[in-house]
């Protein structure tokens, strides 16, 4: 190893590809004979090495640089550098580091920020400040996740320093942070039949953030394929990478903080809108959540929202990653209030836990209300928070349903579009029953709508023909491992069934009814909740919803 000066750069030389303590993986195409260079710039300065792991330094990853064509890839988990597609000799190579707070427990999964995302803090009062993130604006530890917001006027992002107040009218949406982990598994979700509910099983999740996958070879971990009914060597307590994050180039991704409202509707009969328009996406408190919309009108409206962050529609599989990370140790760990706004007003939280007697004909679960009567708003309604505060994720019990992009195949292993010409998503695919609710147009799929986007953004399941065959769940899901569960009948208000996790609804998908709904309405009571699912059509309905994601690289 030898230093040289060439002008104001000090590039350190690996001949020969050499492993170096600092550097675990160095690699490249040219052969034994070749030169690979470095420099460092820490802080906008220039450094002889690079800052050593836990000193509170990320690498830039838009300013680092290569020459010939050759790019760097970094893992802040093992701390290494591996350049690739390095095809020429004298490859030089320059990395930019800059100091930010990291928290160690995340392993390198910290919050990924790129414009127009501004990094916040939000005390108890929902006051909104610019955060530094040169020192601690977050700590998972201690339940506080991190926030990010979007202005309705991206050209004023500069404007703001840090410590600056961003008042409620500037910003159109927030986002909260879900790192990249893997969680212990209780249970593989088998099973055959409905069994008497065991209230054991709600217990508070393992997980162990980090950047690495399940095909990494780790002591304990176990590798699953990410498709329905798989469970490839898992076993109970093995710890497993959580699939939502297995299809992303990123270290976790950034999740609507409240259900998606649409932006300026004054009542919430103008939130009931069935188009595809991303200009309307607003994500805020206290504002009428977005319904009435087909499924691929909500998918291209988020896939359109910010492609530069790589928007698109929440998944089942995130959903369920957001519920694991809540019954963590790292979230509130207890049942989420619901939100029973009769309105649909995002971030509202019951008065009270509902309560439901199923002994009775009728059942009467939660008395919903829009006057304060029996509820509280936003910021006050902390306990319908992921974290039991201000820095959570609201509106994942009650509020609205929300359509997930998690559906039933056919039996060519397709996706399908919905229940018939009437009720359907608006993607193109097969119907699930094409004469069913006095459809007679003859059509047995639609082949008019849009097209499917990339199967990263959506889960498959499989066609199995009941709503109670658990086996066909994704491990992670939040879905068959949160049973046994056991059903309820009522002559009145019909069947109902519950899982044995605060008694949640939980109704898997079938061809008839093949597009998950996650959460709950605000008059399900405690059938609501952040591990509540069931199954509608794809197509309009006043009650469902749907939630963002971006996951910047």
């Amino acid at each position: 190893m030898c230093v040289i000066s060439t002008g104001v750069f000090f590039y350190t030389s690996f001949a020969s590809f050499e492993t170096h303590d600092e550097f675990n993986i160095i690699e490249g195409t040219v052969g034994s004979n070749g030169d690979l260079y470095f420099a460092f710039y820490v802080d906008n300065e220039i450094s002889s090495k690079m800052p050593q792991k836990g000193e509170g330094y990320v690498l830039d990853k838009e300013k680092t640089t290569c020459t010939n064509e050759a790019s760097v890839e970094f893992n802040e988990t093992e701390w290494s550098v591996k350049v690739v597609n390095m095809k020429e000799r004298n490859t030089k190579c320059t990395l930019y580091f800059e100091s930010r707070y990291s928290e160690d427990i995340l392993n390198g999964t910290d919050p990924v920020l790129k414009d127009p995302l501004i990094p916040v803090t939000i005390e108890a009062d929902g006051t909104v400040k610019k955060a530094d993130i040169k020192n601690k604006w977050y700590s998972y530890e201690d339940k506080e996740w991190a926030n990010a917001v979007i202005l309705f006027d991206e050209s004023q992002n500069s404007n703001y320093q840090v410590g600056d107040t961003i008042l409620e009218e500037a910003i159109e949406s927030y986002f909260v942070w879900i790192p990249k982990y893997r969680y212990q598994l209780w249970d593989l979700g088998q099973y055959d039949s409905l069994t008497e509910i065991d209230t054991s099983k709600v217990h508070e999740i393992p997980i162990i953030f980090g950047n690495y996958t399940t095909l990494d070879e780790r002591e304990g971990e176990c590798t699953t394929p990410m498709k329905s009914g798989a469970t490839g060597n898992c076993q109970i307590g093995d710890y497993m990478t959580h699939p939502a994050f297995l299809s992303i180039p990123s270290t976790g991704f950034w999740v609507g903080k409240f259900e998606t409202g649409y932006n300026g509707a004054n009542s919430t009969t103008e939130a009931e809108q069935n188009v595809n328009d991303s200009s309307k996406v607003i994500i805020k408190p206290n504002t009428y959540s977005w319904r009435n919309i087909q499924v691929a009108n909500a998918f291209y409206t988020s896939y359109d929202y910010k492609r530069e962050l790589d928007s698109h529609m929440m998944k089942n599989t995130e959903w369920g990653a957001v519920a694991y990370l809540q019954h963590s140790k790292y979230g509130s760990a207890t049942s989420v209030r619901l939100n029973n706004n009769s309105s649909s007003i995002t971030g509202y939280a019951a008065n009270d836990e509902p309560v439901c007697d199923y002994s009775q004909e009728k059942i009467e679960c939660q008395i919903s209300c829009n006057d304060g009567t029996c509820n509280i708003a936003y910021p006050n309604s902390i306990l319908a928070s992921t974290t039991n505060n201000t820095s959570g994720i609201f509106d994942m019990s009650g509020g609205s349903w929300e359509y997930v992009m998690g559906v039933i195949v056919d039996e060519s292993g397709n996706p399908m579009s919905g229940r018939n010409s009437i009720s359907n998503s608006k993607f193109n695919g097969t119907f699930g029953c094409p004469t069913c609710d006095n459809d007679s147009s003859g059509l047995t799929q639609l082949t008019e709508g849009y097209e499917w986007p990339n199967k990263k953004y959506y889960d498959i399941y499989l066609n199995n023909g009941s709503d109670q065959n658990y086996t066909s769940r994704i491990l992670g899901d939040a879905t068959g491992e949160m049973g046994p569960f056991k059903g309820y009948t009522s002559t009145t208000a019909g069947l109902k069934r519950i899982g044995s996790w605060y008694d949640d609804h939980p109704f898997l998908v079938t061809n008839y009814v093949p597009w998950f709904v996650r959460g709950g309405n605000r008059g399900d009571g405690s059938m609501a909740g952040i591990f509540c699912f069931g199954n509608n059509f794809g197509d309009v309905l006043t009650w469902i919803s749907f939630r963002l994601i971006l996951t910047p690289s």
